[in-house]
Parts: structure tokens; C-alpha cells; sequence
């Protein structure tokens, strides 16, 4: 766990190819963090869903733009950020996947993986515009290896 919070920025291009380097980045941050592989694959999994969006939808695949990632090491958890350059989006505009009428339709699962795999998952307007995804996923407690939430943060 880290005592003091510790931020890494990284600026992606708008190509498939920084899904799999974001991944990497993230795993390798986690990993040395103290996650297992289960949580590992979660907190990956959500990244890759996370860059892909920013890559497809706010991007919309536009070389020009760029994608952000931001990971922060907080005290009790490692919250990641990914930002994109285009039009803000709103949580409640995304079709339920579960939804009967939505079994089929491909949009809105990444956001639901994202959301079953983190501990807290949020979508704001960027700074400079656009979406930024936030999600954070708690430390494993020493006594259990779980992902726990402190007893104040219930």
C-alpha cells in the first residue's frame, strides 16, 4: 500500500495499440502494489474496456486526439482515470446490457464490466472536455488478501 499518494500521467495516441500499452502499465502498477492476479485481471480488463471507449466513442478513432490515464496511489486505494478529447457523455444515457431489449446490442457492456470489477466506478465531464472514467479499486487487507472497503468508507 503506498503511505504517501503517488501519481503517474501517461498521454496515449488514438490507435488500438495503446489498449494493450495502458494494460501493461496499469498490471505492472498494480501488481507491484500488492494486487493478486484475480484482482489484477479486473483492474487490466477495466482499463482495456476504459481506453477502447476513449478510443471508439470519444475519440471517435481521430489521430489528432489524445487519450489520458492517470494512476494515483492513494493510501487505501488505486484509483485510475482515462480521459478522452471528444463529446461528454452522461451514465444514465448508457442502455442497461442486462435490459431484455438490450441483450443484443453491443453498447454499454465495457461500462458494466467496469463497473462489476471496481470498487467505485464514476463518469464526469473532462477538465478540458470530453469523459473521464474513474475508477478506483480498494487494497487488498493484510489480514484477508481481499479488496475489502474500510469499515468508513461503508
Amino acid at each position: 500500500m503506498a503511505k504517501d499518494a503517488q501519481r503517474i500521467e501517461v498521454t496515449l495516441e488514438t490507435l488500438l495499440d495503446s489498449v494493450e500499452l495502458a494494460e501493461e502499465i496499469v498490471l505492472r502498477v498494480a501488481g507491484a502494489s500488492g494486487f493478486d492476479e484475480d484482482n489484477c485481471h479486473k483492474i487490466g480488463m477495466s482499463v482495456r474496456e476504459a481506453v477502447i471507449n476513449a478510443y471508439s466513442y470519444g475519440n471517435r478513432q481521430e489521430r489528432g486526439r489524445k487519450i489520458g490515464m492517470i494512476i494515483e496511489l492513494e493510501e487505501r486505494k488505486l484509483v485510475v482515470h482515462v480521459l478522452d478529447e471528444g463529446k461528454s457523455f452522461s451514465l444514465a444515457d448508457v442502455p442497461d446490457p442486462l435490459a431484455e431489449e438490450n441483450l443484443l446490442r453491443t453498447s454499454g457492456r465495457g461500462i458494466f464490466l467496469m463497473r462489476a470489477f471496481m470498487d467505485e466506478f464514476d463518469v464526469q465531464r473532462g477538465p478540458g472536455g470530453g469523459t473521464e472514467l474513474i475508477m478506483s479499486k480498494w487494497f487488498p487487507t493484510e489480514a484477508t488478501g481481499s479488496t475489502a472497503r474500510p469499515q468508513e468508507a461503508r
